[in-house]
């Protein structure tokens, strides 16, 4: 893995931006990053004299020995060398003159950076502000970088104060992954440099929550829907008075509008919605009613609410079938179907569906149950006045205690931005029942239920 990093960095003349971790190992990790095409060493030196003395059974002078050695290996190499300070937090409060030893070391080393790491997460601002200025006003020449944890829920505010305090670079982790409570969350920090701060990141803002996705699509590591930044719900209003404010000249706005991260603002619907919150969505489904209609949804959603049932956007419509009586109910179905897999062979899938009243079969095979359904449907999008759209991403949730019998939840984001589920004892039939809901809600779009709107 490090091998194909290092080659698509070298690719893209981005070589020096790959660092590796190296220790003090003599010549072993020098030559194992050289070995893969690196170019930048992060060398492991301890920051304090009680992980010194513990963890490696040194004396403070050996190992200054044993790190200006690794750093001479690497430089014939020509490694490039940057040291981490692991547990500084502890050895600039403990052991100073330990650490003061360590530096003035460093200072006379080919060395690019000096990392100082919160290794436990222990500091405050207020203690950030206090090592982190004693650090770069001891040592001005120095290129500091600060390394936060969130243990606390303070890594974002430490290295904003670290940034004042003068450190030269932050570290931070997208979706804030790390040890324990994680690391300094990139897109937190990168906000908050730009509307606190005089400094200018570079980052494109709006690309922040399509990576974050990426990442938690690669690593199954899901983020709180309330996380700031890139949260699936901070842009979600509430509560009706807010909904109202927005369409009072957005009185409920601040700097982190929805449309500078690229998203757009969305409307929760419960027990604590007003006729705002409705006409929000309306608006955002492409749809308007009649008043008397709007009144009669407010009164379910709040029904529904009341009894703590989950009413998402996706679900008007279907609010709406019930409420107008439309006689033709839902215009998609899926009639029956048998979905088989098999060990060592593709899955298939038979399926009836009906639309608009007339009934037809496909036929589809995949790579699991439900891509063989997704293929039948997309066998037969010629039947349909409306694009297909593409998943991005699907999400099943499993109820704990073992059941094998437990209805299970299907969550799926489909790549034009709507969001469906379905529940069923059955995770295939769940992922069914969200795309058939994906599909009678384009279908009520492409129709225009009650008077399609413009723009």
């Amino acid at each position: 893995a490090a091998r194909r990093i290092a080659g698509w960095a070298k690719r893209e003349g981005l070589a020096e931006r790959v660092e590796i971790m190296g220790y003090c190992d003599g010549e072993l990790s020098v030559r194992w990053i050289k070995g893969v095409g690196g170019r930048v060493m992060n060398l492991l030196a301890k920051g304090s004299e009680k992980h010194c003395r513990e963890q490696l059974r040194q004396s403070p002078e050996q190992h200054r020995q044993n790190v200006a050695a690794a750093i001479g290996h690497a430089r014939k190499a020509r490694v490039a060398v940057n040291v981490y300070l692991e547990d500084w937090s502890n050895g600039v409060r403990e052991s100073f003159d330990y650490v003061f030893a360590m530096v003035q070391l460093l200072r006379t080393l080919p060395v690019e950076r000096v990392y100082l790491p919160d290794t436990l997460g222990l500091l405050d601002p207020e203690g950030t502000t206090r090592w982190v200025g004693l650090m770069t006003a001891t040592w001005p020449d120095l290129h500091f970088e600060f390394h936060g944890h969130n243990d606390y829920g303070l890594a974002t505010a430490n290295s904003l104060f670290a940034v004042k305090a003068g450190a030269d670079g932050l570290h931070c982790t997208l979706n804030g992954l790390g040890e324990r409570a994680g690391n300094t969350s990139l897109d937190e920090v990168a906000v908050v440099l730009e509307d606190h701060t005089e400094f200018k990141t570079h980052i494109d803002v709006k690309r922040l929550k399509e990576v974050s996705r990426l990442l938690e699509l690669f690593t199954g590591l899901r983020i709180s829907s309330n996380k700031p930044i890139t949260g699936e719900n901070v842009f979600t209003q509430t509560a009706g008075i807010h909904a109202d404010g927005d369409k009072k000249q957005n009185l409920y706005e601040s700097a982190l509008t929805p449309r500078r991260f690229g998203r757009d603002r969305e409307y929760a619907l419960g027990k604590m919605s007003g006729k705002a919150s409705i006409e929000m969505n309306l608006r955002q489904l492409g749809l308007e009613l009649p008043e008397e209609v709007k009144k009669q949804l407010l009164d379910k959603v709040i029904e529904l609410g009341e009894n703590k049932e989950l009413v998402t956007a996706e679900d008007i419509p279907y609010l709406l079938l019930d409420l107008m009586e439309t006689p033709e109910g839902k215009s998609f179905q899926v009639v029956n179907s048998v979905v088989v897999s098999t060990t060592g062979m593709s899955a298939t899938a038979a399926v009836k569906f009906r639309f608009r009243g007339e009934e037809f079969d496909a036929y589809g095979k995949g790579n699991g149950g439900y891509d063989a359904f997704m293929k039948a449907l997309r066998s037969v999008a010629d039947r349909f006045p409306f694009e297909i759209p593409l998943l991005e991403d699907y999400v099943v949730h499993i109820p704990p205690g073992g059941r094998s019998d437990a209805l299970v939840e299907t969550v799926i984001t489909w790549k034009n931005g709507l969001k469906t589920r379905g529940v069923d004892s059955d995770q295939v039939m769940a992922a069914v029942e969200a795309t058939e809901h994906m599909m009678n809600l384009l279908d009520l779009q492409a129709k225009g239920h009650g008077k399609r709107k413009k723009g």
